[in-house]
């Protein structure tokens, strides 16, 4: 078998047995039914992709993200949680063209919050800091798909004092005006992370937008407020 049917054929029954029908119904309702859920715990499911990962030798770009693909085409929940935990784990290993060929892909396909912003800190944060890849995150921000906007507005999260502020400030800038809820909670988040480090920017933003959604104003406040 090749790598990706071989680790799948080894995760899935494994998964699936660490299940709980409870905390799977309440799972699905909390994320608003996008799909079926196992009720697995996500310190017990980082365990296990970790653990199987091991016992598989390095695979490359493309053994990584034809696994992640395979994943992504099962039903429940956890098992495409389980491809970013896989992908976390070989970061290393993507390729230069990995974000634009195969993360794109995820991102857009059974698109959910905790999909895109789970893709965010596994692929996109490290590839775009490792890579650049700056005009497909260009591209993604000026898409009509409003994940790829949001991916692209956070494309720099958890950087701190090596993000660039005055290009997330752009993104957020153009988009101030957004009513899609994703959105603007995405400018929110990207704002209350650049308060840690530059409050300044983000109360001078703040002053100069005031058509900015209200959730995205909040989110910022409170990074003021910790600041």
């Amino acid at each position: 078998m090749t790598y990706n049917k071989e680790f799948v054929a080894t995760l899935k029954p494994q998964l699936s047995a660490l299940g709980n029908r409870t905390a799977a119904i309440g799972a699905q309702s909390y994320m608003k039914d996008i799909a079926p859920f196992l009720g697995v715990k996500t310190p017990e499911r980082r365990s296990l992709v970790k653990k199987i990962a091991r016992e598989f030798d390095l695979p490359t770009s493309d053994e990584l993200a034809q696994t992640a693909r395979a994943l992504w085409k099962l039903e429940e929940r956890e098992f495409h949680y389980a491809a970013f935990d896989l992908i976390q784990i070989h970061i290393d290993q993507a390729n230069k063209k990995f974000l634009e060929e195969h993360v794109e892909y995820l991102i857009t396909h059974k698109s959910w919050w905790d999909t895109v912003d789970g893709l965010g800190s596994a692929a996109v944060s490290p590839l775009t800091d490792k890579y650049g890849c700056e005009k497909l995150i260009e591209k993604w921000n000026k898409s009509e798909n409003i994940w790829l906007v949001r991916s692209a507005i956070q494309h720099q999260r958890g950087r701190r004092f090596e993000a660039d502020n005055k290009l997330i400030l752009r993104y957020c800038h153009e988009h101030a005006d957004s009513k899609e809820f994703f959105i603007v909670k995405a400018i929110g988040w990207a704002l209350r992370d650049m308060a840690k480090v530059s409050p300044r920017d983000v109360r001078n933003f703040l002053r100069d937008h005031p058509e900015l959604g209200r959730v995205a104003v909040r989110e910022a406040e409170r990074g003021l407020g910790r600041s």
